[in-house]
Order: structure tokens, then sequence, then C-alpha cells
């Protein structure tokens, strides 16, 4: 007899269970349903303010027109090109100013080759990098601010490249940090123009153009 009551006890306990789990099961698929249905009513809208629109362009009203764009990604043509001309421009300067403080020829171009390897390199990937943010860009162009960040976060980068490199050339760490520490000061300047005059050359770069109805 107890037997039989447990046993009827537990059905009717796993029947309770499996009317809960269906009964939330259900309730999930019904807000599910809920949230198709506003996202249907929603596309319906969408659909009759574009037949609308088509309605009106086919009797002669105007549909839009593209807008120029504002927006633009640099061409990684144009990364390589301002990577390699700025690697000469800088590699002069760092040669001079490294055949300066170190009196070796030898010293100041294995300085200059090591710099022009690494850092020809790391400032291309740099700049795709930043070529995916629209962050400063404005009338079709870099802004100040972006040059200026351009600039700064690249001397971070290239100070300790150029001091590392003035270390393991010129075995002589006093003659290294005056090599690096005057191509902070002169390079954050120079490659700041260097900038502001790529922001106004067109070659190279792609707009994005926008469709408005």
């Amino acid at each position: 007899m107890t037997e039989t009551l447990d046993s009827v006890w537990n059905t009717a306990l796993n029947t309770d269970v499996a009317a809960k789990q269906l009964e939330l099961e259900l309730s999930k698929q019904q807000k599910e349903q809920e949230k198709i249905v506003a996202k249907l009513e929603e596309t319906k809208k969408k659909i009759g303010v574009l037949i609308k629109k088509k309605t009106e362009y086919l009797n002669g009203a105007s549909l839009g027109a593209f807008q120029p764009s504002l927006n633009f990604e640099e061409t990684t043509l144009r990364s390589i090109v301002k990577a390699i001309m700025w690697r000469i421009i800088a590699g002069s300067v760092t040669f001079y100013t490294a055949f300066s403080f170190s009196k070796s020829l030898k010293t100041a171009l294995s300085i200059v080759g090591s710099d022009f390897l690494s850092k020809a390199v790391t400032m291309f990937i740099g700049k795709r990098l930043m070529n995916k943010s629209q962050a400063g860009r404005k009338d079709g162009g870099d802004a100040v601010g972006r040059s200026l960040a351009k600039a700064l976060i690249w001397r971070l980068f290239a100070i300790c490249n150029t001091l590392a490199a003035g270390m393991f050339f010129a075995k002589d760490i006093k003659i290294a940090s005056k090599i690096a520490g005057s191509d902070a000061i002169f390079k954050t300047f120079l490659m700041f123009n260097y900038e502001r005059v790529w922001a106004k050359v067109e070659w190279g770069k792609e707009y994005k153009p926008d469709f408005y109805i």
C-alpha cells in the first residue's frame, strides 16, 4: 500500500515538474513570437515607406542623391608611401644626430639602418590600425588634434626604439640618450607637420559615399 502511494506521489510530482517546464517554455516562445511580430510590423512600415517613395519617383519626384561623404579610408598604397617617405626624412635626421654625438660613421649608419627596417614596418602597421578609426577626421582630412595624437603616439614608440638601437651600436647609454632625446624633440614637431601636409593630399583616399532618401 505504501509503495503504491509513493508511486502515485512521484508520478504526480513528476507531472507537476513537467507541466512547469512546459509552461516556462511556452512563455519563452510567446515572448519570442511577440518580438517577431513587432519586428514584422516595423518591416511592414519600412516597406510601405519605400513603396511610397518608389511611386513618387515613378511619378516624377526626386528620389534622392548621393551626398558627398567626409568619411574616408586610406588605401594600403598610401600608407606604404607615407611610411617609406617618413623613414627617409626621419632617417636623415637620425643619421645627423647619431653621427654628431657618436662621431662614428659606422655607428650612425647602423642605427639608421636598424631604425629603417623596424620602424618602416611598425609605422605601416600603426597607420593601418589608425585608419580603422574616423576619430579626429573632418572636412575630408585629419584634424589638427588627430595629427598631434598620431605624432605623440608614434614618438613614444620611436624613442624607445632609437634608444635601444643607440645603446646596442654605440655601446654608450649617454650617447644613446642624447640621440633619442634630440630625435624626440625635433621629430615630434617634424612629424606633426608631415601629417598636416598629408592631410591635404587627396591621393590615396577612398571616400565612403552616403545615400540619403
